[in-house]
């Protein structure tokens, strides 16, 4: 199976969200962790699949929440460089890189 590796950033991005959605409802924070989990699993299985958004850099949208989730293909490794919300400052991802 492929490897996945998180930006340290792009992991705490994921926690703060799954805070905040559970903050706002009971469960909406796990029901964003699996929303990111099923978009993880796509991209293992072809990460392919997924637009290219800039030279290397892939984005996999997830299902319900607007968020995307934005990763290299390493060839055996996948390199998750942020889970971002559509709907805020779009390029600030790109210092990762």
């Amino acid at each position: 199976m492929t490897a996945v590796f998180f930006h340290p950033e792009a992991d705490a991005e994921v926690v703060a969200a799954a805070a905040y959605y559970e903050g706002q409802q009971e469960d909406l924070g796990k029901r964003f962790l699996s929303s990111v989990g099923d978009g993880l699993a796509r991209i293992r299985i072809n990460p392919r699949l997924c637009p290219l958004i800039d030279d290397d850099v892939r984005r996999c949208l997830t299902r319900t929440f607007p968020f995307g989730i934005l990763f290299r293909d390493r060839g055996g490794r996948i390199e998750i460089i942020a889970v971002m919300h559509l709907r805020r400052t779009p390029g600030y991802w790109k210092e990762r890189v």
